[in-house]
């Protein structure tokens, strides 16, 4: 009645957008996470810093105190 690709063409254009739209989606996602590595790639991550990380070994007791004090001077030289 319809003839004989029309059925066939409904179908698979159906899934076919679908899987369009997922494509979109799946792109758009793959973008957005590229920009944001990109632009934090330059800036320091947030969280614990080297000195933090000193100051918590000193704490510890796993470094002696003119260890720490060297390394210390070290890390604020850069």
């Amino acid at each position: 009645m319809y003839g004989y690709g029309y059925h066939h063409d409904w179908m698979f254009g159906g899934l076919g957008m679908v899987l369009m739209l997922l494509l979109l989606v799946a792109l758009l996602v793959l973008i957005v996470a590229a920009l944001k590595y990109l632009f934090s790639a330059g800036r320091p991550r947030q969280g614990r810093t080297a000195l933090d990380i000193l100051d918590q070994a000193y704490a510890r007791g796993d470094i002696q105190h003119e260890e720490y004090l060297k390394k210390r001077e070290n890390l604020l030289k850069k």
